[in-house]
């Protein structure tokens, strides 16, 4: 077994969570995101945060979200971290981090070599980095889209100065290769253990953690 931790996104009931959990996932996160398959509401999120298991971080994944949304979401919902997937600046995710006293995530859209920059940009604010496939441009979602980037473009990269996750496309067949490829020590997927768009399959959780942890 590897020291690979695994970040299970997009959880919308009970049983999701005790499936992510007992299949040794680190992080679980909830999205707020309306547009998306797996948003869920503050209320459903703050009744399932009690099931999460100690020892397991709660995300909230949120997409540009203003102040007045944050301020409910923090009072209602006990989290360990946020995590930024919109077009938040950096000086938003050090407003945030400074407003909320909590750890926060800002997810970096890869495509090409001349992205990479803003890792080391965002690296500066940010407690942590999730590394994703940039979406499409006809996408309605900034991310869980399941696509996969170049990871080629991390292969040697690995000492950023803040610990970071790759997402985009992962799943249990691709996600040792990924692995080996950009040398994360942390992944992350949510449509690559679906069923069908937000449903989630436990077996394929428990399968694509054993696969991550190989």
């Amino acid at each position: 077994m590897s020291d690979v931790r695994v970040k299970i996104c997009g959880l919308r009931t009970v049983a999701d969570v005790m499936a992510a959990a007992d299949a040794g996932a680190s992080y679980i996160g909830f999205v707020f995101f309306a547009k998306s398959p797996r948003n869920v509401t503050i209320e459903k999120a703050a009744a399932l945060a009690v099931e999460v298991p100690m020892g397991v971080a709660k995300v909230a994944l949120v997409v540009n979200a203003d102040d007045a949304f944050l301020d409910q979401l923090t009072a209602q919902v006990p989290l360990d971290m946020l995590q930024l997937h919109g077009s938040e600046t950096p000086q938003r995710v050090a407003d945030v981090k400074a407003r909320y006293g909590l750890p926060v995530m800002k997810a970096i859209g890869i495509s090409g070599a001349a992205d990479l920059d803003k890792i080391d940009t965002y690296a500066a604010v940010a407690d942590q980095l999730l590394i994703d496939a940039k979406p499409p441009k006809d996408a309605n979602l900034p991310g869980g889209n399941g696509n996969a980037f170049d990871w080629n473009l991390l292969a040697g990269r690995k000492y950023w100065t803040k610990p970071w996750m790759l997402a985009g496309g992962l799943t249990m067949d691709n996600v040792a290769s990924a692995i080996a490829t950009t040398g994360a020590t942390q992944v992350d997927l949510s449509s690559g253990v679906e069923s069908s768009p937000g449903v989630k399959d436990p077996a394929l959780i428990k399968a694509f953690i054993a696969a991550a942890q190989a």
